[in-house]
């Protein structure tokens, strides 16, 4: 690059920064006045005797914290404002092409017409898809009358395949379909993504009210993303299944037949959607595959809109050296110093920023402790709340949660570890929380990590000695005979020796350290959709 096509590239990418070089006259100025020697005489001694009780100062140039101050300030603006002269190159070559596929989830889509109905073949048809894609980026959604998130982007193959076969139209808490809100959802989900993808509809048709929305998302300006529709069924239709060997029937009835919407399929096309049928081979899969990465490449041509380099950070290097020139002695501008020792001493709400709409502070401890240290400085003080926050360590997060009385929270951070301590300390957790029988095995996995632990059979005997035991069937009978004539009407007895009992030691230990809750997790991935979809409709329909 000559020198001309570099000063005409030449700009900053923050300018407003350079204002900062006003402060250069500003600190001259006041250094003019500070140091001339007839201003704090004037109007005391006659102008012309003045002259001759003034020694004049030798005009020898050296170079002073002013000028190093100056220049300082003259590079730091320049950093500050970004200058750049050349372009980054677009994100887009370094990334496969995106995909989020959305699955329509309508009891249409149990119909027959493919075997062994049109959901099932479809989930073979996406396997295959994913497989192909090696490792490009793919997001899931299923819809019904509502859309939900099955999986963000994931180059996971195996989790997609978990997740795509548990997928059923009973786990959509409201039948229906609307397309529209499909797309306005996965919309919402793509607006920060910086690599423009490809939104597939898998579904037996679109309905017509969601044409125009389908139209004005394609004619958007500066629309990054496209829309591929894979239409799944045949225009013969087939009856809908509703259940093993059952299928779904009218008020008449009869059974109820669902076919392709060709005729919805062919108006996509003329509105610039390309659209497919499902195919016995992969032709489909191919054409999908063609779409999604031909679509990125055009963009990659077209694209105008790419960064430029902050080459601000190149500056670093000679304010680095400019700094050393504070070491001399008698360069030491006193009132820099106090911005400096003001600027770390201001409370941390100074420093608050948001990120992902989650506040984070930033404080002058953060300079000299690390998290784990604050932590303890928290901890030390007895202020909990703040050392559980702090603390990386589980240990000593659990410690602090238990401290609270947060014994859930507790045993989700003890629970992070495999070890002997964190099964005791989780043990202490579950039986203050009252749940006996998952102390009890709690203490029994410690005492199997560690066999010769005093203080783990100690509680172990204690918190067993506090489960009641089982009484037979005879001798409760017996007990309920003898106790049920001593009692009168409307008599109520309360049994007093609780407050008699011994009170749990608790010996939670922070050790340095995976998992209770997740031992004791029996849902399927199933079960798991179907609890998150009802909840998101429910605070949907009642925010």
């Amino acid at each position: 690059m000559s020198l001309r096509e570099w000063w005409q590239l030449l700009h900053f990418l923050r300018p407003h920064w350079l204002w900062m070089m006003l402060a250069i006259p500003i600190f001259y100025a006041s250094l003019f006045v500070r140091e001339n020697a007839r201003r704090p005489w004037q109007g005391l001694i006659e102008p012309a005797l003045l002259d001759y009780l003034i020694v004049p100062r030798k005009h020898r140039w050296r170079f002073r914290p002013v000028h190093l101050l100056s220049l300082v300030i003259a590079i730091g603006s320049l950093a500050a404002a970004g200058p750049t002269w050349r372009r980054e190159q677009p994100p887009f070559a370094e990334d496969k092409a995106p995909l989020v596929i959305a699955l329509d989830l309508s009891t249409t889509m149990n119909a027959v017409d493919l075997n062994p109905t049109r959901l099932e073949r479809v989930k073979l048809k996406l396997r295959d898809l994913i497989h192909r894609r090696e490792g490009g980026r793919t997001a899931l959604f299923a819809y019904a009358e509502d859309a939900y998130m099955v999986l963000p982007f994931t180059t996971d193959e195996s989790l997609f395949d978990i997740y795509l076969d548990t997928l059923r139209t009973n786990l959509m808490p409201r039948e229906g379909k609307d397309s529209a809100k499909a797309l306005h959802t996965i919309e919402s989900f793509l607006k920060d993504e910086t690599v423009p993808g490809t939104i597939l509809f898998v579904t037996d048709g679109i309905e017509p009210s969601a044409l125009p929305l389908f139209h004005q998302f394609t004619t958007k300006q500066n629309q990054p993303d496209e829309i591929l529709v894979l239409g799944v069924g045949t225009s013969g239709g087939g009856p809908v299944q509703d259940g093993p060997s059952q299928f779904l029937e009218d008020r008449s009835g009869r059974r109820v037949f669902s076919k392709l919407d060709v005729a919805a399929l062919r108006a996509l096309s003329r509105d610039g959607i390309d659209a497919i049928t499902l195919t016995p081979n992969d032709d489909d899969i191919q054409w999908i595959q063609h779409h999604t990465q031909h679509h990125m490449e055009m963009l990659e041509e077209k694209d105008t809109r790419t960064r430029w380099i902050d080459e601000g950070y190149l500056l670093a290097i000679p304010l680095a050296v400019l700094s050393a020139f504070w070491f001399r002695k008698g360069w030491t501008i006193r009132w820099t110093t106090a911005l400096l020792a003001l600027a770390l001493l201001l409370p941390s709400s100074a420093f608050a920023f948001e990120e992902h709409e989650t506040p984070s502070h930033f404080s002058w401890m953060d300079i000299w402790m690390t998290p784990d240290q604050q932590g303890r400085y928290y901890f030390q003080k007895q202020d909990y709340k703040k050392a559980a926050e702090r603390f990386e360590d589980p240990m000593w997060r659990g410690l602090a949660l238990a401290r609270l009385g947060n014994y859930d929270a507790a045993l989700n951070a003890f629970a992070l570890s495999d070890s002997a301590e964190s099964w005791f300390n989780q043990g202490d957790a579950l039986a203050n929380s009252g749940k006996y029988p998952a102390a009890v095995e709690a203490f029994r996995q410690a005492l199997l990590r560690r066999p010769n632990w005093q203080e783990a059979k100690d509680n172990l005997a204690f918190v067993q000695s506090l489960i009641p035991k089982p009484k037979d069937q005879k001798e409760e009978k017996e007990q309920q005979s003898e106790e049920a004539p001593n009692l009168p009407p409307d008599q109520v007895r309360f049994d007093d020796k609780g407050k008699q009992g011994k009170k749990a030691r608790t010996s939670i230990k922070p050790v340095t350290t995976v998992d209770i809750w997740m031992r004791n997790i029996q849902t399927s991935p199933a079960d798991f959709l179907r609890r998150r979809f009802a909840m998101q409709n429910a605070k949907e329909r009642h925010p």
